[in-house]
């Protein structure tokens, strides 16, 4: 049911709410930076889960990659 919500929103929302809580990751030290960054790598990781059986060895691994580097990011931002 939650794709079903996000598809009724606007369709610049999302995107525009990912990249602020990007923007505040970076921005802000501590565990609320930390916090806005854990909830990017959350998006990424379910939209992940949504598409991994529709993806190839590359992709799986690209995306891995990417939350783990946002997960370290925001383990970095928390220790500032």
């Amino acid at each position: 049911m939650p794709l079903i919500y996000l598809r009724q929103l606007p369709s610049w929302l999302v995107p525009m709410v990912i990249a602020a809580l990007f923007v505040v990751g970076l921005a802000v030290r501590g565990w609320a930076g930390a916090v806005a960054l854990g909830l990017v790598a959350a998006f990424m990781a379910w939209l992940a889960y949504l598409s991994w059986p529709a993806l190839a060895a590359r992709g799986r691994l690209g995306r891995v990659l990417a939350i783990g580097v946002l997960l370290g990011l925001a383990a970095f931002v928390a220790t500032r």
